[in-house]
């Protein structure tokens, strides 16, 4: 008998230690899964898979939507959670220790939709810093069809935190209507989710009458689908008037939605809301604009249909969306540039250079144009501002066909260059007739000789970086006759302001990879102050009126 038991403990004791690794080899996943708003979900079933999502065991959440699987082996696997009325989750790539615990959240489909990234902006557009479209970058969680299995969500565990972002700038400009003199401008910028972005954005000018611009800016994604925006935009210039009321204040209100469907139709529909309202004339207008574009690889047949005139220029906050630069007046009254702009052309964006052309057809009623005048001058026919010393006044109706061309492309380094071509009907002053007249009795007067002529215009614009010392340049130049008190082809997309323009951003500190830091700004339009045409009126007033009047700024913003 004793060596029997002798033998069965000499079994035992060599069993121990394999029974000890046997015990450390086995792992315990455990964790609890919520829906989006947090709420813990009883009863929904948990699989865990391995890498080529073959089921290793399941468990099913207890009331508190908390689960166990017990006796694992260490090492790499899948996850999935799945409950009733949701999509099923799939964390990927989880690596299971001793004691793992993971949390998994279900979504529904609407959710997911939100979430799934926009389409991918071109990268033959012009970048801009802060511009106020604001721009999601959210690419988490994603769809995915596992091999032979559903439609699940996958993610990478990592989470997405509101985020905020802040400037603060101080500028001095002069030469612009409305906006003359030192600045103050505060922006904040929030993405409270993966799919919504908010801005708001107050500008405004110490020392005046309470001269101000305020904006509010919201962003939906809808994933794939598209997106909605909205910005609502009230600006009050008390100082600017006609010859009897002063006080100029507009709102405007613009929403639009951006579909997609597929890789094949993209479309961009929405309307400008505008009040404006000086003294006893107020006025209301709806501006509906529309896009659609159909694409084929590289290539794209797009349609487009406007209403209010953009705002042209190469400057970092080139796209705001001001009605101040639309507004005028005739016989004390507001009146307001809108016309139908409607094209119809062809683009196509190879890996280095992207080609541009457009047919279109402008109808044009109240077209502004631009003069500067002495601070004495007053008349119901026109807007003065009289800190910058410029006017507005609304001229005849004008209609263009015409054809607009772009090719832009790479440089060496990080340099683009972009060559624009149109033709079309621009204003000029009726020089026979003037000559024959005389000098014109009052601004009507001259107003009722301007006629349209077709002419031509040429544009080079150039942007980059200059490596090493980190500046931002924008450089451009636009020619078309001097006689021309309009621009051709006002609704260009691509436009940029008459003659030479230089625009510089130098970042002077930065910390944190560059989310806060210390740039400073320079813009001059019109360095050369070309096309100025003065006209001398019989009660001894001067205008001198230009397609583009010569505007300078200088400014600092803080980023944080």
């Amino acid at each position: 008998m004793k060596p029997k038991l002798h033998l069965a403990l000499l079994f035992v004791l060599a069993a121990l230690p394999l029974a000890g690794i046997r015990m450390s080899a086995q792992a315990t996943l455990s964790g609890v899964v919520r829906d989006s708003s947090g709420t813990p979900q009883i009863g929904a079933q948990v699989d865990l898979l391995l890498p080529d999502m073959t089921l290793v065991a399941t468990a099913l959440t207890d009331g508190a939507g908390r689960f166990r699987i017990k006796a694992v082996k260490p090492g790499r696997y899948a996850v999935k959670a799945m409950g009733v009325s949701f999509l099923p989750t799939l964390r990927d790539n989880l690596r299971i220790r001793s004691n793992t615990a993971v949390s998994l959240t279900l979504h529904t489909l609407y959710e997911v939709v939100q979430w799934l990234p926009a389409e991918p902006r071109s990268s033959h557009t012009q970048q801009d810093d802060w511009a106020w479209t604001l721009r999601s970058a959210a690419n988490r969680p994603l769809l995915r069809w596992l091999e032979d299995g559903p439609l699940v969500v996958v993610t990478d565990g990592s989470s997405a935190h509101p985020k905020l972002k802040a400037r603060i700038t101080a500028t001095a400009q002069e030469g612009s209507f409305g906006e003359h003199g030192e600045r103050i401008g505060v922006a904040l910028e929030q993405t409270p989710s993966m799919s919504r972005e908010l801005l708001a954005q107050v500008d405004f000018a110490p020392g005046t009458d309470g001269a101000m611009e305020a904006r509010l800016g919201f962003r939906q994604e809808l994933g794939m689908v598209g997106s909605v925006q909205s910005i609502a935009a009230i600006a009050l210039h008390p100082e600017v008037a006609t010859a009897d009321n002063a006080g100029l204040d507009e709102a405007l209100v613009r929403s639009w939605e951006t579909m997609n469907l597929g890789d094949l139709l993209e479309a961009e529909v929405g309307a400008d809301q505008l009040v404006a309202h000086l003294g006893s004339s107020t006025l209301g207008a709806t501006l509906p604009f529309a896009t659609v574009g159909w694409r084929d690889g590289g290539s794209t047949i797009r349609y487009r249909m406007a209403s209010l005139l953009p705002s042209a220029g190469t400057g970092w906050d080139s796209d705001r969306p001001e009605a101040v630069q639309s507004l005028s007046a005739r016989h004390g009254r507001l009146t307001l540039t809108r016309g139908l702009h409607q094209e119809i052309g062809w683009e196509h964006e190879g890996p280095r250079t992207a080609i541009r052309l457009h047919l279109y057809n402008d109808q044009i009623s109240n077209p502004v144009v631009e003069a500067s005048a002495s601070r004495q001058f007053h008349s119901d026919d026109a807007l003065l501002d009289p800190a910058s010393g410029l006017i507005h006044a609304a001229a005849p109706s004008l209609n263009s066909t015409g054809i607009e061309a772009s090719v832009e492309g790479h440089l060496p380094g990080v340099h683009r260059i972009r060559l624009s071509y149109a033709n079309g009907n621009a204003l000029t002053v009726d020089t026979a007739a003037t000559e024959q007249q005389g000098e014109p009795a009052e601004l009507a007067a001259f107003l009722g000789s301007l006629k349209a002529h077709r002419t031509q215009m040429y544009s080079l614009a150039l942007s980059g970086t200059i490596e090493g010392s980190g500046t931002h340049w924008k450089a451009s130049y636009r020619w078309q006759p001097e006689s021309t008190l309009t621009r051709v082809a006002p609704y260009a997309v691509d436009a940029v302001d008459p003659y030479l323009a230089l625009h510089l951003r130098q970042r002077l500190h930065s910390r944190n990879e560059g989310a806060v830091g210390v740039d400073l700004l320079a813009d001059v339009e019109n360095l050369l102050a070309q096309g100025y045409r003065p006209y001398l009126f019989r009660d001894g007033s001067m205008l001198v009126f230009a397609q583009q009047q010569r505007r300078a700024g200088v400014g600092v913003a803080f980023t944080f």
